[in-house]
């Protein structure tokens, strides 16, 4: 699969070629040689490493993170990633622990909304202490 141009590289990455000059820029994809009449000429090796990329990101690691994994990537070193993907794990536990607790302060101000007078639903109305008592009266 050698001898890829920049757009073929991007298409068969799922990505614009834009993207492909941005990751470049930011050091995640090496610079490629060019051909005598000037074009890049990308690699199997290039195309790998952009696939390593998009699956990262999917998994919600940052550019930085996807550029310390790299090489780790490249040896076939797991060490660096486990942890990594541990890290990464515990931040979206956090995350979701988090989104449960605004969806049950949402679910109560909808209650309240629904069944409360008009100025019971202004949400400024409600501070953390209202909403706190009343979502873990929710959660038993």
């Amino acid at each position: 699969m050698a001898g890829l141009t920049i757009g073929k590289l991007a298409a068969a990455g799922g990505v614009g070629v834009e993207t492909v000059r941005f990751y470049q820029r930011r050091g995640l994809l090496t610079e490629p040689a060019r051909t005598g009449s000037g074009y890049r000429e990308y690699s199997e090796a290039d195309q790998e490493r952009l696939v390593f990329i998009r699956r990262a990101r999917r998994l919600g690691f940052t550019l930085g993170e996807i550029s310390d994994l790299l090489g780790p990537a490249e040896t076939n070193s797991t060490a660096e990633i486990v942890s990594a993907a541990q890290a990464k794990l515990a931040d979206v536990e956090r995350k979701v622990r988090e989104l449960e607790l605004v969806k049950c302060r949402l679910r109560r101000l909808l209650h309240i909304c629904e069944h409360g007078s008009g100025r019971d639903c202004t949400a400024l109305q409600l501070g953390d202490h209202q909403l706190n008592a009343s979502t873990e009266g929710e959660r038993r």
